[in-house]
């Protein structure tokens, strides 16, 4: 089964971005650097998203990041799936810090249960049968809104969702245009899917 060995993303200055996820989500290996000036503006078409198991967590996460210089877009919250918030890491890279808990059974923590890389697209339906093909399982489908796939032993889940819904969840406009700063390994690449996002044969990321 294929799935998602490492997530790179290019940004302007890899030792300055290593520093924040480091000190923002405890983050070292788990995401991967390398230095780009592609051009880019407005929404790149996906977010990252941390999953932890309760809101002092949330709470703990987002007020790290914010203290490493991250924007704040979207303040954490209660809803109707749990409670969470939005932020904009300094090399623009959209984080979610999110829980399905809506009360905390414990003292805040740096623990992150899941990271799922949600890849914003024209058409999920499409892009589904295209990453099928391609040897991923998967894991939830909820029609033409949102894809889940089996992410096996990965470090990183992937998902898929319309993208203008998910320019919606995290607090921004769906507009924009250029690269999407963003490189996926996995062994189901070397590719570039249907709405332009870059895959590479790689090899399993380190894990801490």
């Amino acid at each position: 089964m294929a799935s998602i060995e490492s997530v790179t993303l290019d940004v302007a200055d890899p030792t300055a971005a290593h520093r924040f996820y480091t000190a923002a989500f405890g983050l070292d290996t788990q995401i991967r650097l390398r230095t780009s000036e592609a051009p880019t503006t407005g929404f790149r078409g996906f977010t990252l998203s941390l999953t932890v198991s309760q809101p002092a967590t949330v709470n703990s996460l987002i007020d790290a990041a914010l203290d490493a210089g991250a924007t704040p877009l979207k303040p954490a919250a209660k809803s109707l799936w749990g409670y969470g918030g939005v932020v904009q890491a300094p090399d623009g890279t959209i984080w979610k810090v999110a829980t399905s808990a809506k009360k905390d059974t414990g003292p805040a923590t740096r623990q992150i249960d899941e990271i799922v890389l949600l890849l914003g697209v024209a058409d999920v339906a499409a892009s589904k049968r295209f990453y099928v093909e391609r040897g991923l399982a998967v894991a939830k489908s909820f029609g033409r809104m949102y894809v889940e796939f089996a992410a096996a032993s990965s470090p990183v889940k992937l998902a898929l969702y319309r993208r203008r819904a998910l320019a919606k969840d995290a607090g921004v406009s769906p507009d924009g245009t250029g690269s999407h700063r963003l490189l996926i390994g996995g062994d189901a690449g070397p590719f570039t899917d249907p709405d332009g996002f870059a895959w590479e044969a790689a090899s399993p990321a380190l894990t801490p």
